[in-house]
């Protein structure tokens, strides 16, 4: 393989493995903020119990978090030096600002929650995961406005070849950014929904503090059930910008070849690149219409237009990304949240009506296996948001070819590869031996701080 179709691997191995961690420190965060603020209020020991499983949970994820996401950054200057050249005006200031203004009031006060607790008034303490929780979503909100520079280029002008702001408000005010943020959040508020149900479920199987799980999994289920619906909401929302914004992604994510008034959601197709056509089609008639525009007519642009439309305007190349990739990644999203809710509805009424109970076996099991889907549904998500703009690096300005480095040679983006893929396999296995270990302990073993 080449250096750009090496580098891409690479930065994909770690970009995904990065977003394994991210939606779960977002929405874990604030859980274990509303956990611990129950307990405030209330003074049953459950909630504390629960907060500190939970928190110690949040920990781990964040910890893996920081360390992949300071890999993120190396790539840029050593497989990606021409992007860092080209847009390093306007990546580096929300980077510089995640840094000085998110991740410093996370890491901080996560330590003084960590270690505050009954050296510390009770409201301080509760106050300082809140703040964590806060910094840790102004994190996500930094990096996903340097991202939605790169979907959707605002406040800016070419000099000299280069990338420079011109309007930082615009940057603020991207209204890719709304929709990506708010996608991500509540994507984290499910992935922490079911985390908390599926460890619970497994606390139940092994017959351990049976009342105190019994809450945690009515808790993570209406967490859940919340998260679903929003992000579903804000889903259905982001959509409707990127069909309008980004065209090309939306007919890739449809495989949709052809204009189309009305369009139709396709269900299943056998989709064949190099003829440009689909075989065995199973869609519903006007759905996708009705999905962008809110009315069961109105034309959705195909992808055999817009390559037309493209090459008119940057000039001649392939601007059709990976539509099998796309195609099916989305579905898979969709289908992983379909199984999401049903799961967590089900859950919820078992749990308000007393017929879920440690006895349950086969249901407890397949909540414990449910802990997968929403990591699967966010790798695809992400999967969808960055794919779905190739050929751009960043789209319309500067191409993927044009952006990576001119200096690296394919040998030793293998062998970095190769590093990298080997230590995070040591990572992974090193943060799993400590969760499932945390996991196992009895949650009824008091103890100062974490």
């Amino acid at each position: 393989m080449d250096v750009i179709t090496l580098s891409r691997l690479q930065f994909a191995v770690t970009t995904i493995y990065h977003f394994l961690f991210v939606p779960l420190s977002l929405g874990l965060s604030f859980l274990v903020a509303v956990l611990s603020t129950i307990y405030l209020k209330n003074g049953k020991i459950v909630y504390k119990q629960l907060a500190k499983l939970f928190g110690k949970l949040f920990v781990i994820s964040f910890a893996m978090g920081v360390v992949t996401g300071i890999v993120q950054e190396f790539h840029f200057g050593m497989n990606w030096s021409e992007y860092s050249r080209f847009m390093g005006d306007i990546f580096g200031a929300p980077l510089a600002l995640e840094a000085l203004s998110a991740f410093f009031l996370e890491s901080v006060f996560l330590g003084v929650w960590i270690f505050g607790e009954n050296r510390l008034p009770a409201k301080v303490h509760c106050l300082s995961i809140w703040l964590v929780a806060f910094g840790s979503n102004l994190s996500a909100f930094w990096i996903l406005v340097a991202n939605s520079f790169m979907q959707h280029p605002v406040g800016y002008v070419i000099n000299n070849g280069r990338a420079e702001m011109t309007d930082f408000g615009a940057l603020l005010t991207n209204p890719y950014v709304f929709g990506q943020f708010a996608h991500v959040l509540t994507s984290g508020i499910v992935t922490a929904g079911i985390l908390v149900v599926s460890v619970s479920a497994y606390k139940l199987l092994r017959r351990e503090n049976v009342a105190i799980f019994k809450t945690g999994i009515k808790i993570g289920a209406i967490y859940a059930i919340i998260g679903i619906f929003s992000v579903m909401g804000s889903g259905h929302l982001h959509t409707q910008y990127v069909g309008h914004n980004q065209p090309m992604k939306l007919a890739s994510m449809e495989a949709l070849w052809n204009n189309a008034d009305p369009a139709p959601f396709t269900i299943y197709a056998n989709i064949d690149m190099n003829k440009e056509k689909n075989t065995n089609v199973i869609d519903i008639p006007y759905a996708l219409s009705f999905m962008l525009n809110n009315s069961p007519t109105g034309e959705v642009k195909g992808i055999k237009a817009l390559q037309s439309e493209e090459q008119q305007q940057y000039g001649y190349d392939n601007y059709i990304p990976n539509v099998e990739l796309l195609f099916w990644s989305f579905r898979i999203m969709l289908a992983c949240g379909g199984i999401m809710l049903l799961l967590m509805l089900v859950t919820l009424y078992m749990s308000y009506t007393n017929r879920l109970s440690e006895y349950n076996t086969g249901w407890l099991r397949l909540l414990s296996l449910a802990i997968f889907l929403p990591f699967i549904a966010n790798t695809v998500g992400w999967i969808i948001a960055e794919c779905g703009r190739q050929p751009w690096m960043v789209t319309g300005l500067q191409k993927v070819g044009d952006a990576v480095s001119q200096n690296i040679t394919s040998l030793e983006v293998w062998i970095s590869l190769i590093g990298f893929t080997a230590v995070y396999a040591l990572l992974a296995i090193a943060a799993i031996f400590v969760a499932v270990k945390i996991v196992r302990k009895d949650v009824t073993e008091e103890g100062s701080g974490l």
